[in-house]
């Protein structure tokens, strides 16, 4: 029997996970295959930065997190996944050489109407420095089992009565093709491009930052409530990460062949509303686009605005499988 279940996570209680310490060599290599900005991947290029120093990805910040939380808690527990992030907040730079530890603190609990085998737990997770600065601060329900009825098992892969159903459309404008904040219109959106994700590649990340069995064991996965071997929701998240910067560095090389200075883009202060809507298999092509949905000029950054996205990944059926509400920081058009 597993040791936490549902009825463990009393509201109020706080629990601290770790700690871990983050190399550069493990900044470098997350960042290179998920998130190759420069302030992630050369320390020299990072030093004319919005940041001016070499700091880890936030998604790798998340992935961290999610693994203190697996192997101190969920791979002991009757967890049944995790339907999304309400809020994440990105709130210092993490260093090479940063020891992290997770504040797990359960804001509150509640039955299932629809599935009386489960509850859902709202936790927050305060993700500290060494010098005890908050470097992250995430907010999100996870699913459990009740004790008394044990983990939910003999689940079915669910999959559309019509597998060839062609992709949607988008017959909005793409964004122009070297755009400062000045240049960004409201509602036009990027189609980032496409990944098919394979058995191998969600084991691969899921052992090393979220190996639950659904993910790491194909076996055990068709025994689980998800009934075959799905991604982590923090692959199809990096997965996003990756394919954005694919594109974003299109850009600029094209800007640069045109004889243009490319438009910098800084970090992105945090996100919200993070939906996993339905489960990422092995063999599912996901295609994913970023539609601007706001911009603002920076009051605290001279030179620099935010830009506002709604981001979304569809699988080959049609199908929404991933959403997020993010911002970051983007350079304003120099002044001549």
């Amino acid at each position: 029997m597993p040791r936490y279940a549902f009825e463990d996570f009393t509201p109020g209680s706080v629990r601290t996970l770790g700690p871990v310490t983050i190399s550069k060599d493990e900044i470098v290599a997350f960042a290179r295959e998920y998130d190759p900005q420069p302030f992630h991947v050369d320390e020299i290029a990072a030093r004319d930065s919005f940041v001016g120093t070499l700091i880890a990805s936030g998604w790798h910040t998340c992935s961290l997190n999610m693994r203190l939380l697996a192997d101190e808690v969920i791979l002991d527990s009757t967890s049944m996944g995790s339907p999304g992030i309400e809020e994440l907040k990105w709130a210092k730079p993490v260093r090479p050489g940063d020891t992290l530890r997770s504040r797990m603190t359960v804001l509150e609990s509640r039955a299932s109407k629809s599935r009386p085998s489960i509850g859902l737990v709202r936790f927050q997770f305060d993700v500290l420095n060494q010098a005890d600065e908050a470097v992250m601060v995430q907010k999100n329900w996870i699913m459990f089992g009740l004790r008394e009825t044990g983990l939910a098992v003999n689940g079915s892969r669910s999959v559309p009565a019509d597998s060839t159903a062609p992709e949607p459309v988008d017959t909005r404008p793409a964004m122009s093709a070297n755009p400062y904040l000045e240049d960004l219109v409201v509602g036009q959106t990027d189609v980032l491009g496409a990944y098919t994700y394979t058995a191998d590649d969600i084991v691969r990340f899921a052992k090393a930052y979220d190996p639950q069995r659904f993910h790491v064991d194909p076996v055990a996965a068709k025994a689980s409530l998800f009934g075959d071997l799905c991604a982590s929701g923090w692959q199809t998240a990096a997965i996003w990460m990756k394919l954005m910067a694919a594109h974003r560095d299109r850009i600029r090389t094209d800007a640069l062949n045109r004889g243009e200075r490319p438009a910098r883009l800084g970090p992105s202060p945090g996100f919200s509303d993070l939906k996993w809507l339905k489960p990422v298999y092995a063999g599912d092509t996901i295609t994913y686009r970023s539609t601007l949905t706001g911009k603002r000029v920076s009051a605290s950054r001279p030179g620099w605005g935010l830009a506002f996205h709604r981001n979304s990944g569809i699988n080959q059926h049609g199908e929404e499988v991933f959403s997020f509400d993010g911002a970051v920081f983007w350079e304003r058009r120099p002044e001549r």
